[in-house]
């Protein structure tokens, strides 16, 4: 439920949260990996204080195979070789996919964490094109049993290493914001049943779990702050209230500044009717509707891109901006209760979507004037923009 003419606008946006390239293949390193016994994570606490974003060796491996050798500055090397060594999330986008788990959790020392994201459910991105999944709206079993069943089984096998989960990126907020949106009706019984299903079946001792919560300027509009709750917290109670559930996370693959204030759209016609115009004031605000509806609401808050600000036409634009930078490194010193880290969750370099036209999954937000062009298929490597986002980055890596 939008309420002004460009909130409305938002209720189309799916933020596009491309996963990485299906090309390349997530080797083990030879350290000791693993804690000497079975981790058990209490999710009453922030695990962040205690064990560290692991470096994964999927987005080591693009950044050493794909962006270093194509550097068209060699000074750039050492900032992209800092941010092989900065922790990150593996993307599980399809069901091949859950074939980079076991490898990343194979690398894992005691002290780290891995961070996943599991993002696969029917009629994925409702309503967006770029990133449009791989089942389709009623293969809910397949779901269950060829994508979380299996990512279960692959947890249990290694007790000894603590994961953090993100789960289902934009798929519950649109279903508050884009209930007109044909595609997403359809998808409403599966995406509820879905993030459901996987928060249970996820429920493991050495698991904590984040659901996705879009972002400020997605359910941070003052009439989506108590159905997004509501949305959110009804899944988590479909799921028995899992032990190992800890709270949301905000602005996966997104743009907003932490704590700029004035906000970066404080000054639109509409702001007046967003009172989170930064991520800090979004989780605290948001948190609150979400423990009055009855779901833990401590925050992950992913900072990989958000480095610049002032690049964005509208909120919803989200799609490959054009001018952006690395953010806040991964870190649990937040100055803020509810949130536990800010974390990198998108992999930096990885499109958002194609600019091309005439593409199949082609989206008119990648074609947006605040969108970088040219840009390739989401999940592909974007070389260009990689190099942009090392430039632009705030604290600097250079």
């Amino acid at each position: 439920m939008k309420i002004t003419s460009s909130a409305a606008a938002l209720a189309l946006v799916a933020s596009a949260v491309a996963a990485p390239s299906p090309t390349t293949q997530d080797k083990p390193t030879k350290r000791q990996a693993g804690c000497a016994s079975a981790v058990s994570l209490n999710a009453q606490t922030n695990v962040f204080k205690q064990y560290t974003l692991h470096a994964n060796n999927f987005y080591r491996k693009e950044i050493e195979e794909l962006a270093i050798p194509n550097l068209s500055d060699p000074s750039l090397e050492a900032a992209a070789r800092k941010v092989a060594d900065t922790g990150s999330f593996v993307w599980l986008d399809t069901i091949a996919n859950v074939d980079r788990l076991e490898p990343a959790l194979a690398e894992v020392p005691c002290n780290e964490i891995l961070g996943v994201v599991v993002y696969d459910l029917p009629g994925r991105d409702c309503a967006a094109k770029a990133s449009n999944g791989e089942l389709k709206v009623g293969e809910l079993n397949r779901y269950k049993t060829e994508f979380i069943d299996r990512i279960a089984s692959i947890l249990k096998a290694h007790p000894n290493t603590a994961v953090a989960l993100v789960i289902e990126p934009d798929s519950l907020p649109n279903l508050v914001t884009n209930s007109d949106v044909q595609a997403c009706r359809n998808s409403a019984a599966g995406y509820r049943d879905g993030v459901a299903y996987a928060l249970k079946t996820l429920n493991l001792p050495n698991v904590v779990q984040y659901i996705d919560a879009g972002h400020g300027g997605w359910l941070g509009w003052d009439a989506n702050l108590k159905p997004g709750a509501e949305e959110l917290a009804k899944a988590y109670k479909a799921a028995g209230s899992p032990k190992q559930f800890r709270g949301i996370a905000t602005n996966v693959a997104g743009w907003n500044a932490w704590d700029l204030s004035p906000g970066e759209f404080s000054s639109a016609s509409d702001a007046k009717y967003n009172s989170c115009q930064n991520e800090r004031t979004y989780v605290n605000t948001f948190g609150q509707r979400l423990k009055a509806a009855g779901m833990p609401n401590h925050a992950i808050v992913d900072t990989g891109r958000s480095g610049v600000q002032g690049l964005r036409e509208e909120w919803g634009n989200w799609c490959n901006v054009d001018g952006a930078g690395f953010g806040r490194p991964p870190s649990a010193d937040t100055g803020l209760e509810l949130a536990d880290a800010f974390v990198w969750v998108k992999p930096g370099g990885e499109s958002d979507g194609t600019s091309d036209s005439s593409a199949v999954r082609y989206d008119s937000f990648c074609g947006k004037p605040d969108a970088f062009q040219p840009s390739p298929e989401a999940g592909a490597w974007h070389q260009e923009y990689f190099e942009m986002l090392l430039r632009n980055s705030n604290p600097s890596l250079l």
